[in-house]
């Protein structure tokens, strides 16, 4: 996945002059500080070069993985064509760019963001966005969020991570009920980003949500520890992509887990493949999947499956089966 081409180039113009030396210095500060999950009560983009090295190494892959799970929300709700959004923790205004890229009927934005160096790059870049009307707020996440009103698209990207269990509890019940169609939550696909997207899960059904993507069912999520649920896409890296990260290979795989839950239930596949599909030998293929009772299971298809086999290999991880295409024991 690349980005539009009106971000991108927004991007080079808000990196345009700024050291190599001090955008890899920033950028590796900033992957320390993700990695680790620091929460010392300080931003992690605390300054206009962490701001900028976010643009460069980190804003292609977030993007991927919000645009990949919003595209999962569009094929469960064909006819959701949000006018109103509501972005919290917004950074730069990357879920913004991606909601606006796969939803045209997008027309009015707001993004709450708590840092004023990512804020500042962000209200800059999104004078090239596509929504008429945009508008950012300071707010703190983990406060109560006063003065919004319900919007048709509410989203939380990459944000819970950075919250302690009480305040990621309070924030999530808070967004659901500034949810007037879709909540989108969006965390990094460790097994600790999914530990808290199965929390908000648990209060968004507890709460009468409607799960649409990725989850085919309501009931307790079939896996445990040491698996987890956890999607990945692959992200072209620009040049100074590259160089910033110290990489050589044009690409990289974000790998992320996502919920979104709407006030009115959603198509749902059969199935969907939780895991990605192994060589089970003797040219067969193997799926783990999570079907529509709650329970995971394990399928393999072979060749003499025949269409339903060819099918089959054009599937990947994430992936919903259908009951025409669902392999057979």
């Amino acid at each position: 996945m690349e980005l539009p081409p009106s971000l991108r180039h927004a991007v080079d113009r808000a990196l345009d002059g700024i050291a190599l030396s001090d955008l890899k210095r920033a950028a590796d500060r900033l992957s320390q500080r993700y990695r680790a999950e620091v929460r010392d009560g300080r931003f992690h983009l605390s300054d206009d070069l962490a701001a900028r090295a976010y643009l460069a190494t980190r804003l292609p892959a977030t993007f991927a993985a919000v645009r990949s799970s919003m595209e999962a929300v569009a094929e469960a709700l064909p006819d959701f064509a949000p006018v109103t959004a509501l972005d919290v923790g917004a950074g730069p205004g990357t879920a913004l760019w991606a909601a606006s890229d796969r939803w045209p009927s997008l027309d009015d934005a707001l993004l709450v963001e708590g840092s004023p160096a990512i804020r500042a790059v962000g209200e800059t870049l999104s004078q090239a966005a596509a929504p008429a009307r945009i508008a950012w707020r300071a707010g703190d996440a983990t406060g109560d969020l006063p003065g919004l009103e319900p919007r048709d698209l509410v989203t939380l990207a990459y944000v819970l991570d950075e919250l302690a269990e009480p305040a990621r509890d309070r924030l999530v019940d808070r967004l659901w009920s500034l949810t007037a169609g879709t909540l989108l939550i969006v965390e990094p696909g460790t097994p600790a980003g999914w530990a808290r997207i199965v929390r908000a899960r648990e209060r968004l059904v507890a709460a009468g949500a409607h799960l649409v993507a990725p989850c085919v069912h309501s009931a307790a999520c079939p896996l445990a520890p040491p698996d987890w649920c956890h999607f990945s896409r692959r992200v072209a890296r620009s040049r100074l992509h590259r160089m910033a990260k110290g990489a050589e290979v044009p690409w990289e795989d974000e790998k992320f887990v996502y919920v979104a839950a709407s006030r009115q239930p959603g198509a749902r596949p059969e199935a969907r493949i939780i895991a990605p599909p192994w060589n089970a030998g003797n040219g067969r293929i193997g799926f783990k999947l999570c079907g529509q009772d709650g329970a995971q299971t394990e399928r393999i298809l072979g060749k003499r499956d025949g269409a339903a086999f060819k099918a089959a290999r054009r599937l990947d991880w994430g992936d919903g089966l259908s009951s025409q295409d669902q392999p057979e024991s």
